[in-house]
């Protein structure tokens, strides 16, 4: 009596990869590429692009004016080193739509463990997330003082030409972009829903801005103008504004001033520590699970 076979081998067509190997590098390049892509919501979804094109339009919209402004009146328009401060708002509602975006699905259809398989290391996944986001935030934040710029070289309004300006707020851009990115990705990351998310992040910006106003008006109305300095430090988009009035000599944005020294900095050092640590703490259990 002949024994029935155990097993059988199909042929399904898969082929072998030849290739070169590309290891981490091109992992966490390729990582960072498609979440900076998605941020802007290319390769998704139609409704996806909507708001990341309108809050790029809105951010667009003062520089426009200023150029007009400038070819109608030959005069300088807005300033370079204030313009996140004036369009906060709608930096702080980018960040909370597209930060919960890049970690929410990941964290809530657990496909972590897929990315953490070989080469990609939990380090170059954050990492990879913190640069999309960063390089986002940085974009939506220079394309319009790169248009401002460009429309007063056009103009060539009477004066000199305000390229130390433009490049000192492209600096604190860059420290502004680290920042909210870091602070954004953390608060987003705590919980898998991404409306929870947006929810976190505006209710942290609300919360930093109304607390820094309020301190900031009580301690004027008591005469403590140093402790009013200080209060504005709360609100992260004056803080970074300090750094670049500490760093760059520019004018502050607030109208009163800022701590002297380079406190700012440190206080900007000690934020991204904490969040990178909370980031990291986030992921490592997430990883674990």
């Amino acid at each position: 009596m002949m024994s029935e076979p155990t097993g059988v081998i199909h042929d399904i067509g898969y082929r072998h990869y030849e290739g070169e190997r590309l290891g981490r590098g091109s992992a966490f390049a390729a990582l960072a590429v498609h979440s900076l892509r998605g941020a802007f919501g290319l390769g998704r979804t139609a409704r996806a692009k909507i708001m990341p094109l309108l809050l790029v339009t809105i951010m667009l919209l003062p520089a426009v004016v200023s150029i007009a402004i400038m070819a109608l009146v030959k005069q300088q328009g807005m300033g370079y080193h204030n313009y996140a401060s004036i369009m906060q708002p709608v930096l702080a509602i980018f960040l909370a739509a597209q930060a919960p975006y890049l970690v929410a699905p990941d964290l809530r259809f657990r496909v972590l463990p897929l990315y953490l398989s070989r080469p990609l290391a939990m380090i170059d996944y954050l990492g990879a997330k913190l640069a999309a986001m960063s390089v986002a935030m940085f974009l939506v934040l220079a394309l319009p003082l790169t248009l401002l710029f460009a429309g007063e070289l056009l103009v060539d309004p009477p004066g000199p030409t305000h390229t130390t300006e433009y490049f000192s707020a492209l600096g604190g851009g860059v420290i502004l972009a680290v920042l909210l990115a870091s602070l954004g990705l953390a608060l987003a990351s705590f919980t898998p829903r991404r409306g929870l998310g947006v929810a976190s992040v505006i209710a942290f910006y609300l919360f930093t801005s109304v607390v820094s106003g309020v301190f900031f008006g009580v301690f004027m109305s008591l005469g403590r103008d140093a402790a009013a300095k200080w209060a504005m430090l709360i609100n992260p988009f004056f803080l970074v504004d300090s750094v670049q009035v500490a760093l760059f000599g520019t004018a502050p944005s607030n109208g009163e001033g800022y701590p002297p020294g380079l406190w700012p900095c440190l206080f900007v050092l000690i934020v991204l520590a904490v969040a990178t640590v909370g980031l990291v703490l986030r992921y490592r259990k997430a990883a674990s699970s």
